[in-house]
Formats: structure tokens, sequence, C-alpha cells
């Protein structure tokens, strides 16, 4: 597999306290914090390879997220405890037009949006986390579009939603939801791949562009390069360290 998913990033006003609000969420570790930025990964036997990492923000939050991450619960019970601590970490219930729905929708200490799932057999090896969800007017396009970098084949197409999952079977689904709002400005969160080997950063470059993805910058902060997929949502190619 020439890349593999590393983490999903935050645009953070105060990194390192967001990290720290994620890792108490969670159960996570914090696996690297260093002035202005932070990083939390699972702990041994979660199985989710994918870590989340809070950098410094250029510009102030606008608008709702266009992706955001749901947590899954093995009883309502679990459910509830995890809303409740959430809370008592900085989290605040929000309003986004759920209407009457079984999951809870929160936002966390910089009013970035997640959801607390009830329990659901789907995500039940899935961990802490349940799923990485971004905003699609085509799923199924743009999932197809992923799915040939992360090597995760599709595990549901519906019309409303299509999901990727690890062939492990473990860590959070990547899942593609339709929504009629087109982007506007830059995401305030993003996904970042990697290669594995140094030969395979330019071969990876010219195949993201191939497949429809366009060039827009380079990574700051490590090497790498920034693109756009095919909805305009950035990430990050990673050479590896």
């Amino acid at each position: 597999m020439p890349t593999h998913l590393v983490s999903l990033v935050t645009a953070a006003e105060h990194p390192a306290a967001l990290a720290r609000f994620w890792a108490g969420l969670l159960g996570w570790q914090i696996a690297a914090e260093v002035p202005g930025e932070g990083t939390v990964q699972a702990p041994p036997g979660d199985g989710c390879e994918i870590g989340l990492a809070f950098v410094p923000a250029s510009q102030p939050k606008n608008g709702k997220n266009r992706l955001h991450l749901d947590l899954s619960s093995t009883s309502v019970q679990h459910q509830r405890e995890t809303v409740a601590r959430a809370v008592s970490l900085g989290a605040r219930p929000i309003d986004i037009g759920q209407h009457d729905v079984p999951w809870t929708v929160l936002a966390d200490p910089e009013d970035n949006e997640f959801c607390v799932l009830e329990p659901r057999a789907e995500y039940a090896e899935s961990g802490s986390l349940a799923a990485i969800v971004v905003d699609a007017q085509d799923p199924a396009r743009l999932a197809r579009f992923w799915s040939s970098f992360t090597a995760w084949p599709v595990a549901a197409d519906e019309p409303a939603i299509t999901t990727l999952r690890n062939p492990t079977g473990r860590g959070p689904a990547l899942e593609f939801l339709r929504a009629q709002t087109p982007k506007h400005g830059k995401n305030r969160l993003h996904l970042d791949i990697a290669t594995n080997h140094d030969d395979d950063h330019a071969a990876e470059t010219r195949r993201i562009l191939a497949a429809g993805a366009r060039e827009i910058g380079l990574a700051q902060g490590t090497p790498g390069a920034v693109f756009a997929d095919l909805e305009d949502n950035e990430f990050r190619l990673l050479a590896p360290r």
C-alpha cells in the first residue's frame, strides 16, 4: 500500500488545550505536545491507527465544519456517560437542525461539532471513534477517490452516505455524507496521509493528480504537499520522516 491515513488535523486557537480535551474524552494518550501544537493517539489495544493532531489556526472558525467525528457507544448508559464526560470537560450540546435523533450533537471547547452515537452494531469493533465524517455533494464519487489512496474498501453505499472501512475492521470508518451546502473557505479539519517509502512519494503525487486532485501548496512544518480532493477538501501527503 503506497500510502496510509496518518491523522485528522484540526486547526485550533489553543491546540494543546484542545488536544487535552480530546485525550480526556476518548481516553487516549498525549503522544506529543510541543509549543503551539498537540497530538493524541489511541492506547495500545484500541486498534485505531489514526491520530488526532491540533495545530495553530490562521483564522477563527466560521460556520459548520465539513468534517466531524462520531463517537461510538456500547449501550445507552455508555452514551449518556460519554456525553456527561464531554460536557464536564468543556463541550456543550448544540442544535444544527438534527431534530429528534438518537444521537447527541455537541461542540468541543472551540465549537467543532461532533456526535456521540447511540449503540450501533456496525461500530462494535471501532473503539472510541466510530467514524470520521466528511460532508460531500457526491458521496459515492468522493468515497471512491479516497478508497484508491487508503486501500480501504467500500463497506456500505447508500444514497445519502458511503462508508469506507479499514480492512482490519478496527478504528473509525471514513464516511462521506450527502450535504447540499458547497464548500466555502479553508476547512478547519483535514486528513493527512503519508507514503511508506521515499521512492513512493513522487509516484503517489502523480497518482493523486491523475485521480483529479490538484496540488495547492507545500505542507508547513513537515515535508510534503497540500492537495485539494474532488470537492476541494484540503489534505496533505506527507513524506516519510
